[in-house]
């Protein structure tokens, strides 16, 4: 697997609006500055797969994030409609187990759809793991559910940046890992938990990062956008010039 990208192709911008013409709007305004979006429950809910179709066929790579969480054959029919959609990223519980997972992959293989598994959500704290049942560290429940996802395939995984290092040192480097709950020093941090910088989350070794509001709502999103291919792109040079093993996936 291949984990060399430019700054442009790290960048995963989320489309959380309610509606097709509020999405197109962002797309319009970012321009050329960003190639991957996102589209989570929140649009897809209030405008189905059309919006999928539409930004796929305007050469727009899209991460579907709606993080499919069922019985094996359930989620396997999922993944083959995204497949005939176009999407390029989709999203898995890790929790929802092994079968679950080598069908989703397996449903994948048709395609170059890659299925990131989503392992403990940037929302959640220990306090609010434990609470669930699932005791220690959320680290070590990340990393418990990340190999899980790697034995049955998965492209990759999805969790908070960080948790990175320490998948990178457990696990290696040959898979991706997208980190939301991105913001930038000084942005408010909504309602993410665990929360980093897009050079903290490069540097630890993350290769997509995708960030929302700070770009979306901005008085510029193009510029800010610009502004973050430029933190990433800054963290990625720095990774390659301080870590010579780590070289080959800065970039």
């Amino acid at each position: 697997m291949s984990t060399n990208f430019t700054s442009d192709q790290r960048l995963i911008v989320a489309l959380d609006v309610s509606s097709a013409a509020a999405a197109q709007k962002i797309v319009s305004a970012l321009g050329d500055s960003v190639h991957i979006y996102k589209v989570g429950m929140q649009l897809y809910t209030a405008e189905g797969p059309q919006i999928v179709r539409e930004l796929v066929g305007s050469g727009r790579q899209v991460f579907l994030d709606l993080k499919y969480h069922d019985i094996p054959n359930t989620v396997a029919s999922a993944v083959r409609e995204a497949v005939q959609l176009g999407v390029s990223m989709l999203t898995v519980h890790a929790s929802g187990g092994s079968k679950m997972l080598l069908s989703a992959v397996e449903a994948s293989r048709v395609s170059s759809l890659q299925i990131l598994a989503v392992t403990v959500l940037t929302s959640i704290d220990e306090n609010d793991l434990n609470s669930t049942g699932v005791p220690g560290a959320v680290v070590d429940q990340v990393i418990r559910l990340a190999s899980i996802a790697l034995h049955a395939g998965c492209a990759g995984v999805v969790s908070s940046a960080r948790e990175v290092k320490a998948l990178r040192e457990k696990l290696g480097d040959n898979f991706l890992i997208v980190n939301p709950g991105v913001r930038s020093a000084g942005a408010d941090h909504g309602d993410q938990a665990r929360v980093v910088t897009p050079a903290e989350a490069i540097q630890a070794g993350a290769t997509h990062i995708v960030v929302g509001r700070p770009i979306t709502a901005a008085k510029d999103p193009a510029a800010a956008a610009r502004a973050i291919n430029q933190e990433i792109r800054t963290a990625a040079d720095e990774l390659s010039r301080n870590s010579p093993v780590r070289a080959s996936s800065a970039h």
